[in-house]
């Protein structure tokens, strides 16, 4: 009796299966599988899919918008790429001035930057753009200066404008200039202004002679003194023969060999040019300048180094932002509305030398800001590397000191081999070492190199200010935002 019992108990608390349980118990599933119940995951993997759902949502969230806040100033400004032109008509033309960022080594953040946020509003309104690179610090300036230069010995029928084999509409000087002065400019960054307004500056005050700045930096290291040979003692003995003393290393022919693969460049120093004579009142510096292109200033900031890694993660999950600010300064162009490019008082811009300190710039978060665009974006110059800012200088002129102290080994073995004072070693029969006058172009290249940085770093340095110059006043002008009917409608709404 007991035995039946207990079996009539076992099978009546077995349930029997049915359903997707007795379907799949024969697939080879096991069976404790089937009989598992869901229950809560444990609390790190609570943990870990709250953050990665949360991190993901928020990633998400931040791309939508920004499709959506593109899209709706493309929408706002597409109706501008469909409107008809004339035969002759060319598109509206806009030049980009984008800088190298100090102490990053990809030059192309800030023309990135443009690329991303700002040219897709200008793509939408079908304005065509011209970008203008600076790969290292100042070559925005010197572009600037140069372009200014030639527009003014145009003017003043020094040099004549190319417009082809055959005139075109749009192809003359006044109607490329007339067509730049409406399309505007974009300037991206605080440190891309300084070089903007130091090339334009510099520009309209330097006279119209043409400036070959390789030539010139060459006849100054020709006398530095660095390849003149070490003066040998006079001899005492009688001369040799009729009158002719014995040979010295000042009477051996140069070491300088010439053939006929030797570029002219690698050579000897070109001759001299003669100077172009320009009557005075034409090469000194105007009085009044033509009225500038609009600028429309752009906010960009490059974070660089380990203790802006918290800002760069803020960044990457909050595109909207930049987003919106790209759209914006876009559209400013698009509208055209401008004002005056504001500037403090002239005696307000004088301020003591005193005050600064090479080694230690100075902050330009402690600097006194004053309401005016001279002040664009000055905060931006807070993120720049205190070790670049501290030893730029101090850097140029170590690789210029181990430089020359390098040369003058080189410079007394090729003047010994090219003499036939000692024969090549083995080594120097595999790879020949440089000679004198490849020498010189090194020296020439990295000279070019150094003096142009230094030049460049004179104008970004966060302790240097914008350049003015009081002919600008009036000449220059800022897109700004549109009147509040013409704005999109979240932006009008907010």
């Amino acid at each position: 009796m007991s035995s039946n019992g207990g079996e009539s108990i076992s099978s009546a608390a077995q349930t029997p299966k049915s359903g997707v349980k007795a379907v799949l118990q024969y697939t080879g599933i096991p069976p404790s599988w089937l009989d598992k119940r869901p229950r809560l995951p444990s609390r790190n993997w609570l943990i870990f899919l709250s953050v990665t759902s949360a991190v993901t949502g928020y990633y998400i969230y931040d791309r939508r918008q920004c499709k959506k806040i593109r899209q709706e100033y493309v929408d706002k400004v597409k109706d501008l790429a469909v409107q008809p032109m004339g035969s002759m008509e060319l598109p509206r033309l806009v030049t980009v001035y984008g800088a190298r960022w100090p102490g990053d080594q990809d030059y192309d953040r800030s023309m990135r930057y443009f690329r991303k946020y700002v040219k897709p509003v200008l793509v939408a309104a079908a304005i065509d753009y011209d970008m203008i690179k600076g790969r290292r610090h100042g070559d925005i300036a010197r572009h600037v200066a140069d372009k200014i230069r030639k527009e003014r010995r145009i003017m003043a029928g020094l040099e004549e404008h190319f417009s082809g084999p055959m005139p075109i509409p749009g192809s003359s000087f006044e109607e490329k200039r007339q067509r730049e002065v409406d399309g505007g400019i974009v300037i991206v960054g605080r440190h891309t202004l300084k070089e903007y307004m130091a090339g334009l500056k510099r520009g309209w005050s330097d006279g119209l002679e043409a400036v070959d700045r390789e030539e010139r930096l060459a006849r100054v290291l020709e006398s530095d003194g660095k390849f003149d040979e070490p003066e040998t003692e006079p001899t005492a003995e009688a001369p040799v023969g009729e009158g002719e003393p014995i040979p010295t290393p000042s009477r051996l022919p140069s070491s300088k060999p010439f053939s006929i693969l030797t570029t002219p460049a690698l050579r000897a120093p070109p001759p001299a040019k003669p100077t172009e004579s320009i009557p005075d009142h034409l090469n000194k510096p105007p009085t009044e300048i033509p009225p500038q292109p609009p600028m429309l200033l752009v906010s960009f900031t490059n974070y660089i180094g380990l203790t802006q890694i918290p800002l760069m993660v803020w960044d990457f999950f909050n595109e909207r932002y930049k987003v919106r600010e790209g759209a914006e300064a876009a559209y400013r162009l698009i509208m055209g509305n401008t004002r005056p490019f504001t500037a403090p008082p002239a005696n307000a811009l004088t301020r003591p030398t005193s005050e600064f300190d090479i080694e230690q710039p100075q902050k330009p978060y402690l600097a006194e800001l004053t309401p005016t665009d001279l002040d664009f974006d000055r905060d931006s110059e807070s993120y720049y590397k205190k070790s670049v800012v501290r030893d730029f200088l101090s850097e140029i002129e170590k690789a210029r000191k181990e430089y020359y102290d390098s040369l003058a080994k080189k410079l007394e073995t090729a003047r010994a081999l090219a003499r036939g004072t000692r024969e090549p070693t083995k080594e120097e029969r595999e790879n020949p070492p440089p000679t004198e006058v490849e020498l010189r172009a090194e020296r020439l290249k990295k000279e070019l190199r150094w003096t142009a940085d230094e030049e460049g770093w004179n104008i970004v340095r966060p302790d240097k200010e914008v350049e003015w110059d009081e002919r600008f006043r009036d000449k220059l002008r800022v897109y700004v935002d549109p009147p509040v009917e013409q704005r999109p409608s979240s932006e009008a709404a907010a």
